[in-house]
This record gives C-alpha cells, sequence and structure tokens, in this order.
C-alpha cells in the first residue's frame, strides 16, 4: 500500500511559481512511475508531468517549457516546478504513483490558484 502525501499549492499571481511536493510512503521500493495530474472545474482530469523510476519524464503540451518534474529518491518525494504560471493553469492537482505496473494511487490533492 503506497500513500502520497502532497503539499504547496497555493494562491499566485500569473507569471508567478510555485512548487509542489509528493511524498511517498509504504511500497515505494515497487513505483514503476509517479506523475501529476490536474483537474479544473468541469474538466476531466488531465496528465501534467510523470517521471519514471528510469528517470524518463513526459510532459503535456501545455506545460512544456514551464513546468519540470524531478524527485528526491532519498526522501521518497517528487515534485513539480511551476513556472510562468498562468490562470489555465488553476486546478487541483494530484499525485500519481503506479505500482507493480498496475496499480494506480492517488494523493488528496492540492489547489492551485493562478489569478489574472
Amino acid at each position: 500500500q503506497v500513500q502520497l502525501v502532497e503539499s504547496g499549492g497555493g494562491l499566485v499571481q500569473a507569471g508567478g511559481s510555485l512548487r509542489l511536493s509528493c511524498a511517498a510512503s509504504g511500497g515505494v521500493f515497487s513505483i514503476n512511475a509517479m506523475g501529476w495530474y490536474r483537474q479544473a472545474p468541469g474538466k476531466q482530469r488531465e496528465l501534467v508531468a510523470i517521471i519514471t523510476s528510469g528517470d524518463s519524464t513526459n510532459y503535456a503540451d501545455s506545460v512544456k517549457g514551464r513546468f519540470t518534474i524531478s524527485r528526491d529518491n532519498a526522501k521518497n518525494t517528487v515534485y513539480l516546478q511551476m513556472n510562468s504560471l498562468k490562470p489555465e493553469d488553476t486546478a487541483v492537482y494530484y499525485c500519481h504513483a503506479l505500482v507493480r505496473s498496475r496499480y494506480n494511487y492517488w494523493g488528496q490533492g492540492t489547489q492551485v490558484t493562478v489569478s489574472s
């Protein structure tokens, strides 16, 4: 059983930056990949960024060049550095872990609000 705890959301003006953190515990050695998803009101949840156990990364086109996903293996923590934020980045951001290539775990979500 993997537990994910997010932190770092908040309110920021357009053009500003935020860093989200996701600390994993329990069964971390079975994690294949971790990532961030987001869900805006009235919209489906969408992938923002993902990082695999081999350190491969992938980003949604809408965030490429602005967001960076990274991880600290010693702390079992994944980060999402978000720069040049736009109002359309406003959403609840969820941390996700893929375990043993088939089990999905989610964090509780953290709100990111970008004002114009």
